[in-house]
């Protein structure tokens, strides 16, 4: 990248050590001015400490903004209205907060007149695809800067000498050093590296920050009604709730209860197998919950067609193409069909379970008790009919056994 080209540079920053060295070495490698932005989308850190960590870095343009309520109502919800899972288990945590950030640099880049933005993903994981195809999508002619991709600071030792040999201020956190690699939001928190690099290994019992393990979770289950509209969650046991509260909710209940613990090895969209751990005790909680209302709302062929594309969704999201015309296709489907997928869900949580217990829907049900009973059902439904039905469907099966003699 030609470095004259580039004078001002939007760069996704936390005020840890990685952001922090990068901010500086944009500063010294590119002789440009940075502008920095700090979301929060409920990592459960404060981010008002990054304003001043960037002002004593000679930084003169500073965002930090509250996107909770943003990142649940349109980028969570809208992926559990497709009841989206990665690879049969991940619920896709970390891989939907990156098209909101990337998005909003891409703003910031044009109300700045940035010529770049950049980022402190690695040049080993998803999160640099992500960043920047949703950056592309957006402004075609933006330039990324991926420090991972061109310096040689490959170790945090090096970083830590080159933080020190720029006096750039460090916050030394007390205490034993976590050794793994963590992100979170408001719909899970992420662990990777140390230990869980041997995917034989089982993970410490102490590394898990939002849930107690299920063998110390309350002997008495904890009953939930969620009510949706529209397919998305409103109302906790009545009591409406904005998005991100209900996430919040659903976090602190479903922890105490030791639910939304998970350890897989996934398949990375640059070709490596990854192990990771994930805690999403709110989403553990959305997905059958979600489900449940929709089986007593949506016709069964909408339903079928939505699993059937469901997998495809699931992998556009994790490979990052959340602003591909396809995904945005494939939400209007989605959304279209959510328009009567409204009523109340009851579920159970016991020891790391969540179990549907009741579902119910006053305006929207498809569900005839007078059809589908064993009683008496009055000439509700005509069951010799059956017979015709299922004649007529053996047809073709019959047809290829008399071929076959």
């Amino acid at each position: 990248m030609a470095q004259s080209s580039i004078n001002k540079v939007v760069l996704a920053y936390s005020g840890g050590l990685d952001t922090s060295v990068i901010l500086k070495w944009l500063q010294e490698t590119y002789d440009c001015e940075v502008v920095t932005f700090t979301a929060d989308i409920g990592q459960g850190e404060e981010v008002e400490p990054a304003r001043a960590k960037a002002e004593a870095m000679g930084v003169k343009e500073i965002y930090i903004e509250d996107l909770r309520e943003e990142f649940v109502r349109d980028y969570v919800f809208p992926m559990f209205r497709a009841n989206t899972i990665y690879e049969g288990e991940y619920l896709l945590g970390t891989s939907i907060a990156r098209p909101l950030i990337a998005r909003r640099l891409v703003e910031i880049a044009n109300e700045t007149g940035g010529d770049a933005i950049s980022h402190g993903a690695t040049g080993k994981g998803n999160d640099q695809v992500r960043f920047e195809l949703g950056a592309y999508a957006l402004k075609p002619g933006i330039q990324v800067i991926a420090p991972w991709r061109e310096w040689d600071l490959n170790s945090r030792e090096k970083l830590l000498a080159y933080a020190e040999q720029h006096q750039i201020p460090i916050e030394q956190k007390r205490g034993k050093k976590s050794p793994y690699s963590m992100d979170a939001n408001l719909l899970h928190i992420s662990y990777e590296g140390g230990i869980l690099e041997d995917p034989w290994a089982e993970p410490e019992e102490d590394m898990w920050r939002w849930s107690v393990s299920p063998e110390n979770a309350p002997n008495e289950p904890t009953y939930l009604e969620l009510s949706f509209e529209k397919g998305d969650v409103v109302a906790i046991n009545g009591e409406r709730m904005s998005p991100a509260t209900v996430l919040e909710t659903l976090n602190r209940v479903g922890g105490a209860n030791g639910i939304g613990r998970l350890d897989i090895v996934e398949n990375r969209y640059v070709g490596m197998k990854s192990r990771g751990c994930y805690e999403t005790p709110g989403g553990t909680i959305l997905l059958p919950a979600h489900r449940a209302i929709e089986s007593i709302t949506l016709d069964r062929e909408v339903a079928h067609l939505k699993d059937e594309l469901m997998p495809r969704y699931a992998s556009l999201i994790y490979n990052g193409y959340w602003w591909s015309p396809e995904r945005e296709m494939m939400q209007a489907m989605i959304d279209a069909s959510q328009a009567h997928v409204n009523g109340v869900v009851r579920v159970k949580l016991y020891k790391g379970n969540v179990t549907v217990v009741g579902r119910k829907s006053e305006s929207d049900s498809l569900f005839d008790e007078s059809i589908a009973t064993f009683e008496d059902d009055a000439g509700a439904y005509n069951q010799k009919e059956a017979e015709g039905f299922i004649k007529l469907n053996a047809l073709r099966m019959r047809i290829a056994a008399n071929r076959r003699g």
